[in-house]
């Protein structure tokens, strides 16, 4: 896409006193080593009119004051130990300008038609040690419309986090000088205490890290979007017949549908990877608002012939069980086994990835984030959306912004498959 670059600015926060990490080397958690070591890119888009990119850039100030990791770098300790060092480098924010009106690339439903250009350019793995952990890039249209791309690296936030981190800056655009806002939860700690005598008693080896497992399947995938109507999962909800929430009986619609669509074996097993905060789980429970990773993922697993023929209760049931086993007991066993690893070998730990192709899934529940609730003081953002998806078998879940209790699934399915699923994807069994 055509545009002209304004401007590159790496800003600091803007302190009224020193902030009481300030200087701090934050070794990562276990948690913050079992998510991927990537920059995650996200996209808001506002109509104009709206508020000034000085005003945008004022109120990230005083966010990220609020935030000081997004403001730090990851570094390497004296122990040779992975760490976000918080020492308020600041934030990278680029600023463009787009010869178009922001109506002329949005297709039906709000989906930008062509996001190229529009976010910061990630940098490649070996460079993430030492640049800046949040980068954004304010595009601003012919019109005055404005579509923010954001990107930061996972190891300094989870999606939970990071949604709380943009409603924060909303508010401090919003309240400008009178801005104020109560401090999340910063303590990482309290996440990666192993037991006296560290016992796991599960294997996170093959499940949270890298095992044995073979490479992924290589495939040509499309990415496309579904969306499900408030009226659609209401139904949905009736045929499951027990109490279950939206994300549940979507899930296991979707599951069906691309089970289906794939044509595979009736005794082939098939499994769906599910992220589940941890806060509320952990024994004792982490404050809601505690700011890091704390997301593990549960693994309901089934034969094709059971996902097919079973009923939406069941396939919902199979997803329950498997998110109810990561309960205090497995957080606890996932953090004695970090310290067994650690006190044995200091072995370097490397996050699962890509290994949900066919015949398996993986999903993202972005339903209970507020990306769809980040409004700079003109109202809530027209589209929000993830960027491509890089691996087949992926989907998010995300809140429609067109119409409220919609649901926008974003999906990687095979070339060869996506004919078959969307003949079939709003149909109920």
């Amino acid at each position: 896409m055509e545009m002209a670059s304004i401007s590159s600015t790496m800003l600091k926060p803007l302190y009224s006193k020193p902030h009481p990490l300030d200087g701090e080397m934050v070794a990562l958690t276990l948690f913050d080593r079992a998510t991927f070591d990537i920059f995650v890119p996200i996209m808001l888009v506002y109509p104009a009119p709206g508020p000034s990119n000085d005003a945008l850039k004022e109120g990230l100030r005083r966010a990220v004051a609020v935030y000081p990791h997004l403001a730090g770098r990851l570094a390497v300790d004296h122990r040779g130990r992975r760490c976000i060092h918080i020492n308020n480098d600041g934030v990278l924010v680029l600023e463009a300008s787009v010869p178009v009106d922001l109506s002329n690339v949005l297709a039906n439903g709000g989906v930008l038609t062509n996001t190229e250009g529009l976010y910061p350019a990630v940098p490649l793995q070996e460079e993430h040690v030492g640049v800046a952990l949040l980068q954004i890039k304010l595009n601003r249209y012919k019109c005055g419309g404005l579509v923010i791309g954001l990107t930061a690296h996972h190891h300094a936030a989870d999606g939970i986090s990071m949604s709380t981190f943009l409603t924060t800056w909303a508010s401090a655009v919003r309240q400008g000088r009178d801005f104020t806002a109560p401090s999340p939860f910063l303590d990482r700690g309290v996440t990666a205490l192993p037991r006296t005598v560290p016992t796991p008693v599960f294997d996170h080896q093959s499940t949270e890290f890298k095992g044995e497992d073979p490479a992924a399947p290589l495939c040509k995938f499309k990415n496309i979007t579904v969306r499900f109507t408030a009226e659609f999962v209401a139904e949905l909800k009736a045929r499951v017949g027990t109490r279950c929430s939206k994300f549940q009986c979507l899930l296991a619609h979707l599951w069906k549908k691309t089970t289906a669509a794939r044509g595979l074996a009736p005794d082939e097993f098939t499994q769906v990877r599910v992220a589940v905060n941890c806060r509320g789980r952990a024994n004792p429970p982490v404050p809601m608002d505690f700011f890091g990773n704390m997301v593990l993922w549960a693994f309901p697993r089934l034969q094709v012939r059971d996902v097919l023929s079973w009923s939406y209760s069941d396939v919902v049931g199979a997803i329950r069980d498997a998110v109810a086993r990561i309960d205090g007991n497995y957080i606890q066993s996932f953090l004695d086994f970090g310290a067994v690893v650690a006190d044995a070998h200091g072995e370097e730990l490397t996050a699962t990835a890509g290994t949900m192709c066919c015949p398996n899934l993986e999903v993202d529940s972005w339903l209970g984030f507020r990306f769809h609730q980040v409004d700079f003081g003109a109202g809530p953002p027209a589209a929000f959306q993830p960027p491509d998806l890089p691996v087949e078998g992926l989907m998010v879940f995300v809140p429609s912004c067109v119409v409220k209790g919609d649901v926008d699934v974003y999906m990687a399915v095979a070339e060869d498959h996506v004919t078959a699923f969307q003949q079939i994807c709003h149909y109920l069994d």
